[in-house]
């Protein structure tokens, strides 16, 4: 059972820490539900904890997947968790009782990834995305597999669903699709030579990008297929994130974090916004789902809040004793969960200001 240590310290100027909580292992993933009452935890080494935001009691610990799990997803318009793991299946849990609901064949011998769909059209429940090997399956919200897309070019890397719109990305070497999976065919595929790792689409939808094994940054125009590409990162890039109005990119891909202006014509020819704070290499990058504020987190266990709009300086810094391997605004904002690798689980909140 995971432990709880509450803390009333103040740490920062502007962030409030409210509890911790411990887990069995390295944190891989975290998941608020959309009202912000319920965060999920999975520990790469299989268990799934689920904590009330507010007080930071434990509401049901989940038996998750054998092998471990690798990445979790609340359904939008209930408490029902999936998730993916190393053992082949795709499960739905209820997060009150800590039962599991349905175990679904994820199509290979693990499963990377589980997505819910968060558009939902008129009484249809939400659709969930699953990503295994080369396939992707489409399933109901009861759990029926609606159709599989397989064969792909090699391992599927990442899927992300467009945030206002029945459109998944899905990122395979070489090429980048857009599908939507109640028509017969893809809306756009996006070819070029090179291996991709995230994808991260702009809430507008006018982007796409994919942070790249090679050390570069991709961008699409969905509308046009057209593409750039940004280079000179010292790392391979797993770290993108969309401001919320689709103006700013923020990318890692070493120490620095590098801003893209993504307004009017676009990134082409602008010099990028440069924020260096991180000694050590960036971990997870992540804007606020409303808001215009950063954060981000690195290996040595330094957590930052900008305003890259307004400052070049961290508007507030938290140093913690691990390395930091998940964060996740709350949808509301105002707080900010984070995991790390020595299984360590803190809750902040933003102070007013």
């Amino acid at each position: 059972m995971p432990g709880l240590t509450r803390s009333s310290s103040r740490r920062s100027a502007a962030l409030y820490p409210r509890w911790q909580a411990i887990v069995d292992d390295h944190v891989i993933d975290l998941a608020w539900t959309l009202g912000g009452e319920l965060l999920a935890v999975a520990a790469v080494s299989g268990p799934i904890s689920v904590w009330q935001t507010r007080s930071g009691e434990i509401v049901s610990t989940l038996s998750g997947h054998g092998f471990g799990t690798m990445s979790i997803a609340w359904r939008p318009d209930a408490a029902i968790l999936a998730s993916a793991g190393q053992d082949g299946a795709v499960r739905l849990w209820d997060a009150a009782s800590g039962q599991s609901q349905a175990e679904l064949a994820g199509g290979a011998s693990w499963v990377s990834q589980v997505r819910w769909c968060p558009v939902q059209g008129g009484k249809r429940p939400p659709r969930l995305a699953s990503a295994a090997g080369r396939t992707v399956r489409f399933w109901h919200a009861d759990g029926r597999l609606e159709q599989e897309y397989a064969n792909h070019p090699s391992t599927v890397a990442d899927i992300q669903w467009h945030k206002r719109r029945n459109e998944l990305a899905i990122a395979a070497y070489g090429v980048l699709i857009l599908c939507n999976p109640d028509l017969p065919d893809d809306l756009r595929r996006l070819h070029w030579q090179g291996s991709s790792l995230v994808i991260a689409w702009s809430s507008d939808g006018r982007y796409v990008a994919t942070g790249d094994q090679d050390s570069t940054v991709h961008f699409w125009i969905t509308a046009t297929g057209n593409d750039l590409q940004m280079w000179g990162y010292p790392t391979k890039v797993r770290e993108l994130s969309w401001d919320s109005n689709s103006r700013y990119l923020a990318t890692g891909g070493g120490s620095s974090i590098t801003v893209w202006d993504c307004s009017g014509k676009g990134p082409a020819g602008r010099k990028p916004i440069q924020l260096e704070g991180h000694a050590a290499p960036l971990t997870v990058l992540a804007y606020q789902s409303h808001g215009s504020l950063l954060a981000s987190a690195d290996e040595e266990g330094l957590v930052a809040i900008w305003a890259p709009d307004r400052l070049r300086q961290p508007v507030c810094t938290v140093q913690l004793d691990a390395a930091v391997s998940r964060l996740a605004w709350s949808p509301d904002d105002r707080r900010l969960a984070i995991g790390c690798a020595d299984g360590s689980v803190r809750m902040y909140e933003l102070a007013p200001g």
